[in-house]
């Protein structure tokens, strides 16, 4: 069942909408890992599950899995968090994280274990976790607005960055369930807290002119949710890309 307006500002379903999409994540061309979202979508409310694993060469090298999960509110234009969590384990090293926020604004996070700060650490202020999105729920865009030119206001539990989409125009793409027009957004990142300043890639992403997203509509849930994401690096490209996209 399609999103429909309640009230004439929030969107609603008359009855739950499940989506899922499966990415395949590559380097240069080669796979590095693999990822399964599952989003679910009842009246006012949502949630998603993803997993993520290591794959091929570099699961040999290092064996990578991580989980997260958030779930909150349908906005007009934004999907808002209530809580937003991530664990992850990269051989002997892991890592959790939990964020509850209210209205946007965090409440509380909390890292497991904490990072060492250095003395050029730039720390997070509580004006950087006021008006902010999750980094999973915040790049899925409810149909009926601007998907880009947008500005999303990101904090993942430990950073707080910008993620600037600027518009590209449109692509034809294709994938398990689904085929058609995509909107294509170039990104700029710029860090704004919760990071090593003088960090080697926090400034090659900063300095990054052509990275790219790609959002399609998912029709059943009346959202844009990304398909394709290419980030250059000097290695080769990183691809993130949708090889299912529906369901």
């Amino acid at each position: 069942m399609p999103l429909m307006l309640s009230g004439g500002s929030v969107p609603a379903f008359a009855a739950e909408v499940e989506h899922v999409t499966d990415y395949s994540i590559r380097l240069a061309g080669l796979p590095v890992a693999v990822a399964t979202f599952r989003s679910e979508f009842s009246g006012s409310r949502y949630s998603i599950h993803g997993r993520m694993s290591s794959a091929g060469l570099a699961d040999i090298l290092s064996s990578t899995r991580g989980t997260t999960s958030v779930s909150g509110t349908i906005a007009r234009d934004k999907l808002r968090a209530q809580t937003y969590s991530v664990v992850y384990q990269s051989g002997k090293r892991g890592r959790k994280i939990d964020v509850t926020f209210d209205n946007g604004n965090v409440v509380s996070a909390q890292m497991q274990p904490q990072r060492r700060r250095t003395k050029n650490w730039v720390p997070v202020t509580k004006s950087d976790m006021r008006s902010v999105l999750d980094p999973i729920s915040g790049l899925i865009i409810p149909a009926g607005t601007r998907v880009c030119p947008k500005t999303l206001p990101i904090f993942d539990g430990e950073s707080r960055m910008d993620i600037k989409l600027v518009a590209k125009g449109t692509r034809s793409f294709s994938t398990k369930g689904f085929e058609g027009e995509v909107i294509v957004c170039g990104i700029r990142f710029v860090p704004k807290s919760g990071y090593r300043k003088g960090r080697l890639d926090v400034e090659y992403l900063r300095q990054l002119k052509t990275m790219e997203i790609w959002f399609a509509k998912a029709d059943t849930a009346n959202v844009y949710a990304p398909v394709f994401v290419r980030i250059p690096t000097k290695y080769g490209p990183v691809t993130v890309s949708a090889t299912r996209f529906g369901g």
